[in-house]
């Protein structure tokens, strides 16, 4: 009956350091898993401020006056007279 006993105990201790390690490797893989979910999150909110700084760059790039302030210096454009503008109408009844 001792030796009976004695080889119970050795299951339920090699089962108990099984269980442990079990314990120890998930854990592990739980704070591994953590530290890549904060660094992803800490990439999120970088990609997220150089998105906003890009659209305000956008909106501005894309403005009236900064478009007219370009093509004045730097394509020599001006804004025609009233004079040099026709008008022309696409109404074909008028065309006959």
């Amino acid at each position: 009956m001792d030796k009976w006993l004695f080889k119970i105990n050795i299951f339920f201790v090699l089962v108990l350091i099984v269980c442990a390690l079990g314990v120890v490797t998930s854990q592990h893989t739980v704070r591994k898993l953590f530290m890549a979910l904060e660094k992803e999150k800490e990439t999120e909110q970088k990609l997220e401020v150089e998105w906003g700084r890009l659209q305000l760059e956008q909106s501005t790039l894309i403005m009236h006056g900064r478009i007219e302030q370009i093509a004045k210096k730097q394509l020599n454009m001006v804004v025609p007279t009233a004079a040099s503008i026709q008008i022309v109408s696409i109404n074909s009844t008028e065309n006959r």
